[in-house]
Parts: C-alpha cells; structure tokens; sequence
C-alpha cells in the first residue's frame, strides 16, 4: 500500500475584500492598538502617581506599655517603675500607656497609595506633615524635644502621685524653654529657677505671670534666680502680645517647668517614647506601687493624658489611635482625658468602655469602681452633645 494518496488537496477558501473594506479594518487595527497604547500610558502614569510622595504623615497605634510591669533597657528587663524609699506592695493586672507611632517625616513621606489605605483604617488618620513635622524644625530637635517633655512629665507624674499620698515636698519655678528673639534670650537659661520678680516672691506659674503683668512692657523686671546652685539678677524688658481670646499682656518668651525635690525615689524607665502624655498613667502606676490591694482589680485598664503636679488631667494627640492600640492589648476600660472626649464620641472600638477623667482623683475613683465592680454606670462617660431643635 502507498504511504502516498493520489487525491489532490481541495483548495483553501479566500477571502475576498474590496480596498474600502481593508482600508477600514487596518483603521479599525490602528484604533485599538492607539487604545491598548494609551490605556498602557494612563497605568503607569497612575501608578506613579501612587507610588508619589504625598504632603501628609500617617499616625497610627504604636507600642503599648503597661506601668505596672517591665520595660527592655540596654537588652534587660527591668521594671518600669521603681520606688526606693518607701513601702511598696504587690500589683496585678495592667495599667497600660499608649503611643502613637507616625509613619513618614519630612525627608521620606507615604505615596498616595499608602494614604488611600489609611483613609480607609479606623485605626489610622491621615495628617499634614506640617502637623507633627512643622517647617524648620528637624526630625533630631523634635525627638529632642518630645524626649524633654517626656522628662518633664515624669517629673510632674511623681509628683501628682506624691501629692495624693500626702506627701510634702519642695517645688521652684523654673526655665523650661527660651523662643528665640524673645526678651530672655540671652537673660535666661533652661533650669534656671525664678524666685522672685521685682522683689516678689514667685512660687508658680500663675505668680510669674502676675508679676510680669504688674511690671508692664516698658521698663525692665528685675529677676531673682538661680543658676547651676548661684543666686543671680538679671534685668528684661517684657514686650506686649495679644493672646488668642484677643486679650493683651506682657510676656517675656519663656516656657516654665517645676522642679521638685522628692522625699521619695521614685525612677521611671522608658526608652525611645516622647510626649507629655504618659503623664496621668505613671502617676497611677506609682500609686499603685505604693499603696496596698489592686487599684485596677487586677483588671487590664488603658489610659492616656498629661497631669501636672497639681493632679490636673490634659487633652493629648492621636487619641483614636490610642483607643484602638487599648482594645488591641486587651483592655476593657479606657480613661480619657475631658478635654479629648469630642474626638472618641463616635469612635470607640467594640469591647472598650471609656470613662472620662479631668483630675487624678476622677482616675482614682474609675479604677475603685472597676475594682469594686460598683458604681460604673454613675461615672462620667464621653457622650455625644445633646442637640436642641
């Protein structure tokens, strides 16, 4: 048999067009490869465009640290709160500060596709770098700065906390900052302490100011200090300034602090965390440290707001992120500050109680209430304002 067939092969159909027909179809061919081309184009362009750095910063939930229990230092545990010089007792539970983390800076911003995404997180918000980075100030002085305040809130913690177990201590007015151009720069220097001006005594800020307004802003104030353990007196003319609500006063350019000599020795250990707004939770830590029982219950209690030495509780920044790094840590109660509560209504997490605070003592009385487990309902709460028709 023949590998080979002798039947011819039927010829292929051919399609037959007319030129108009052709000339169509390769139009036709052009349009969509100029289609295809531009949607290739726009792509890129778009994720360029995501990939572009924006002129926000992203904030976020950051650590959290419980003030009742051990912090990493130099690769070693240590406690975060140690007291010396007094009796100390047994803790439980936590009494958690929290941190806000910021993602970006100046020098390296999120892309608009990292931002879209935060638009979209409850737990994140979108800022103006301006906002936590303003211009002319670096990324090295604003960590140097967050890292005095940090100091300085400690210092007022341990105070606070002293104060509500009775006991006394002394305490001076002293330099905290000098804004450049100011009448005091170059008259005074952060840690002098004021002791008086224009021969009157100055025990705190609201004395300072008093006498400052006294002297006016045309002739010079005479400032008793002391400097590095040396009294001294140094002359400065205040300038007049108008404040916010429109009224005027005379100023000098200066932020105070206090400095305070404690009977007790009470050490803080932190590192890397920044801010002022710490403050309320160390003061509790301590006092619980130093008193006997379970101020929380043995509960997981979350917090945040500054205090000053007075017991004071202030507003603080990233408030929303925080209530989120709490239900994340596994708190089931929250203290805010009074100050903050227009920004948690409508904002807590699911499983998270908030209890709105104003002084040491309205912190106090939430942790009795969740140690005794009476009583809540009673205590403040951030709620919505009511409206009126």
């Amino acid at each position: 048999m023949s590998l080979w067939s002798d039947t011819p092969h039927a010829a292929e159909p051919q399609a037959l067009y007319s030129e108009a027909e052709l000339a169509t179809m390769e139009s036709a061919h052009r349009r969509r490869t100029r289609g295809w081309l531009a949607l290739a184009v726009s792509f890129v362009i778009l994720l360029g465009l995501a990939l572009w750095p924006t002129s926000y910063v992203i904030q976020q939930p950051g650590p959290v640290f419980n003030t009742l229990g051990t912090v990493t230092i130099e690769e070693e545990e240590v406690p975060m709160v140690t007291v010396e010089g007094a009796e100390t007792f047994e803790t439980d539970g936590a009494l958690d500060m929290l941190t806000v983390q910021a993602v970006g800076n100046r020098e390296q911003r999120p892309n608009w596709f990292e931002v879209a995404l935060a638009w979209f997180s409850p737990s994140k918000a979108v800022v103006p770098v301006e906002a936590l980075f303003p211009e002319g100030v670096s990324t090295e002085q604003r960590e140097a700065e967050n890292a005095a305040l940090m100091v300085d809130s400690q210092q007022d913690a341990i105070a606070a906390a002293l104060t509500e177990l009775d006991y006394d201590f002394p305490a001076q007015l002293a330099v905290g900052q000098v804004a450049d151009g100011a009448p005091a720069e170059g008259k005074l220097e952060i840690d002098d302490e004021i002791i008086a001006v224009n021969d009157s005594a100055v025990t705190d800020l609201a004395s300072l100011r008093d006498a400052i307004a006294d002297n006016g802003s045309t002739d010079a104030a005479v400032f008793d200090i002391v400097r590095d353990g040396k009294p001294q007196t140094v002359s400065i003319t205040p300038v007049s300034a108008t404040s916010a609500d429109g009224e005027d006063s005379s100023i000098i350019g200066i932020a105070t602090k206090v400095l305070y000599d404690f009977p007790v020795d009470v050490t803080i250990q932190l590192d890397n965390v920044g801010g002022p707004s710490a403050g309320m939770m160390f003061a509790l830590g301590i006092i619980d440290k130093m008193t006997e029982g379970k101020l929380n219950g043995g509960t997981n209690v979350a917090g945040t707001g500054t205090i000053d030495g007075e017991g004071v509780v202030g507003p603080i920044g990233g408030i929303r992120q925080k209530l989120y790094g709490a239900v994340d840590a596994g708190a089931a109660y929250f203290l805010a500050p009074e100050a903050n509560c227009n920004e948690v209504v409508g904002h807590v997490p699911d499983g998270l109680q908030v209890l709105s605070v104003a002084t040491l003592d309205d912190a106090l009385a939430a942790l009795d209430a969740i140690e005794s487990s009476s009583g809540l309902d009673a205590l403040p709460t951030c709620e919505a304002p009511e409206t009126t028709g």
